[in-house]
């Protein structure tokens, strides 16, 4: 056996990845012993192999399908850069909603535990009484994309904050006239490709330089509203509130509904935040 011919269980080892990984990943035709001894027949890993199953190994760790590592493995052969980093960000993306999931169910069991397993009392108590409101036009400054909310709700309200913390819309004296809100303009709840708009009331002169960013005035409505309190993950409690009212109360609910975030979660316990929602109504 020559100095560069590695057998399975030393590969292993040098590599952490195990012999059934390995012998998986033969028979996928991913990583495939390449010395083959011309006496025996026997087929050894080389030392140029164990870049490649390192990257392998770190690919699986971060949630790659065996066939995702393949694609990966042959863009990066091809100099395929691009490809590489759509996949990455596309990673990214599900993990961020894994992130925001697990997130969700450790405060549900959270406030369980502290409420002997009364969690959705709870989130009933921290609701106000619906009431209907007439809600003038309101002119703002929004973005409107299609995501996930755990991602895509953050990325927007940054985005527009900053826009109206530049330094030239602070020398406009652009001013902030309202709490920042989100628009969802789907029927149904969508984990992925959410029609998602987050709009900020503003006043002043305000200068927009991203082309999907536009200022805007809402028009008026009647609504529905109800004041949640507590972590977002039960803000449906809100909704159950408002749509259960607009029903005794023979009214219609249409277009888009409203959530108006009133504190900021990095201020904030999450207890602590408030989040009004708002339905439009008519009479049926």
């Amino acid at each position: 056996m020559s100095v560069d011919q590695i057998p399975i269980g030393k590969f292993s080892f040098m590599t952490r990845l195990s012999q059934k990984a390995l012998r998986l990943y033969d028979r996928k035709g991913l990583l495939v012993p390449e010395a083959k001894d011309p006496f025996t027949g026997y087929r050894y890993y080389t030392v140029s192999q164990l870049e490649k199953g390192m990257k392998i190994k770190t690919l699986t760790f971060l949630g790659f399908s065996l066939e995702e590592i393949s694609k990966l493995l042959y863009a990066e052969k091809k100099g395929n850069y691009e490809h590489i980093g759509a996949c990455f960000r596309k990673k990214l993306e599900e993990t961020q909603l894994e992130i925001w999931q697990l997130q969700m169910i450790e405060g549900i069991l959270q406030g369980a535990c502290k409420n002997n397993g009364k969690v959705m009392e709870l989130f009933e108590m921290s609701v106000t009484e619906s009431v209907i409101k007439e809600i003038p036009e309101i002119r703002v400054v929004s973005k409107r994309e299609k995501g996930t909310f755990a991602v895509t709700i953050g990325k927007l309200i940054g985005e527009i904050c900053a826009c109206v913390s530049s330094p030239e819309n602070q020398r406009n004296r652009v001013k902030i006239t309202g709490p920042i809100m989100f628009l969802c303009h789907d029927e149904e709840y969508k984990e992925t490709g959410a029609d998602i708009e987050i709009a900020l009331p503003v006043s002043g002169r305000i200068s927009v330089e991203d082309p999907k960013m536009e200022i805007k005035t809402l028009p008026a409505i009647r609504a529905v509203s109800a004041v949640y309190r507590g972590p977002y993950h039960g803000v449906e409690a809100g909704y159950n509130r408002v749509f259960s009212f607009a029903k005794e109360n023979n009214l219609e609910p249409f277009g888009p509904s409203r959530e108006l975030y009133f504190n900021d979660p990095a201020e904030v316990p999450e207890e602590e935040l408030m989040t009004e929602v708002q339905i439009q109504v008519r009479e049926k």
